[in-house]
């Protein structure tokens, strides 16, 4: 599989997909991983409410890189169909709220209007932004990888 297809197969997992893993820090490095709905406005952003009181949230408060994962929990074990992002999450606020709700809110399977994520409402917007994404090269066997070097599963970039 060359890289164009491997980043084709990386953006149909994404389109395919509607929870993904996040993986946050507290302020003294302890990990928390928290799977969430999500809606994508193009590979590189990603927008999810959740209350303001959830650990992820408390987490991204203080520590803001986070790490996501979206693949196919139904998958057949050895599979290897995931997309792996380093991304900076945040707390939507002033226009990028309203951007951001509009983007969700076109998309999420949600009865209730922008005014339950605004405060006092109990839920929040927020945004990652993706600044690395990966996947699992597909050249890894028993052999050492031509490209790589590694004989081990390995992760290598890609630009979706």
């Amino acid at each position: 599989m060359d890289t164009g297809e491997l980043e084709a197969k990386g953006r149909a997992i994404i389109d395919a997909n509607r929870f993904m893993t996040l993986g946050t820090a507290d302020s003294d490095g302890r990990p928390w991983a928290s799977p969430v709905f999500y809606v994508a406005d193009g590979y590189s952003t990603f927008y999810w409410i959740s209350s303001p009181e959830a650990t992820q949230v408390r987490n991204i408060a203080v520590r803001p890189e986070v790490g996501i994962v979206v693949f196919d929990s139904q998958q057949e074990p050895g599979s290897d169909d995931a997309v792996y992002m380093a991304a900076t999450a945040c707390e939507l606020t002033g226009a990028e709220l309203d951007r951001g709700l509009a983007i969700y809110l076109s998309a999420a399977p949600f009865g209730r209007g922008p005014e339950a994520f605004r405060p006092p409402g109990q839920y929040r917007a927020y945004r990652a932004t993706v600044t690395e994404h990966s996947m699992l090269c597909p050249q890894a066997s028993s052999e050492p990888c031509p490209a790589h070097g590694r004989v081990s599963d390995h992760r290598m970039p890609v630009s979706l």
